[in-house]
């Protein structure tokens, strides 16, 4: 039985192959065309994902598009994966105990609740990533980290926060370098 179904198996290559093959001619403009196809397919990333949009762009155009809002930005090919990976400037804004801190129960109240407001406003403008307090009770009170292209755009927002300008919080801004793209775990 093997051996007619290998036998019917012949016959039907023999009819498949019967047309001549023509020759693929392959210079070196084919090679550099195939080689560029595959290097923008391997820096293509997904850069915006909603229920149906999927938009993506190459690593290159993404740089791009940062520099061209005035972000800093640098890049590497990350020698384990081949993946070409995005360090953006970020800015680090540490929010500190300030030197008036003598209100009162109702005025701290009414500040947290704005200070809260304003802290979603940043995120929602897309001016913050991350913000939270710190579990302790020290001198640094919480951070937010600004996506935004320079440290005096930073420091006008961080210092908008009515905590801040009730003297309850003072902000420490420091540049801060992540991966674009890149999630907490």
């Amino acid at each position: 039985m093997k051996n007619y179904v290998f036998f019917v198996f012949l016959i039907l290559m023999n009819f498949a192959c019967k047309e001549d093959a023509k020759p693929v001619k392959i210079d070196k403009t084919t090679i550099e065309s195939s080689a560029k196809v595959i290097k923008k397919e391997i820096d293509t990333l997904v850069v915006k994902q909603d229920e149906n949009v999927t938009v993506k762009k190459s690593a290159k155009a993404i740089i791009s598009d940062l520099k061209a809002k005035g972000y800093s930005t640098f890049h590497y090919v990350d020698k384990r994966t081949k993946d070409t990976i995005i360090m953006q400037q970020y800015f680090m804004a540490f929010l500190k105990k300030g030197p008036i801190r003598g209100q009162n129960e109702e005025e701290a109240t009414d500040l947290q609740k704005e200070h809260l407001a304003h802290l979603g406003k940043m995120y929602e403008l897309g001016y913050a990533d991350i913000s939270g307090p710190f579990g302790d009770d020290g001198n640094i009170r919480g951070v937010t980290i600004y996506n935004v292209p320079s440290l005096k755009m930073a420091d006008s927002l961080a210092n908008s926060d009515p905590m801040v300008k009730a003297g309850r919080l003072v902000i420490e801004i420091h540049p801060w370098w992540a991966a674009k793209g890149f999630s907490l775990r």
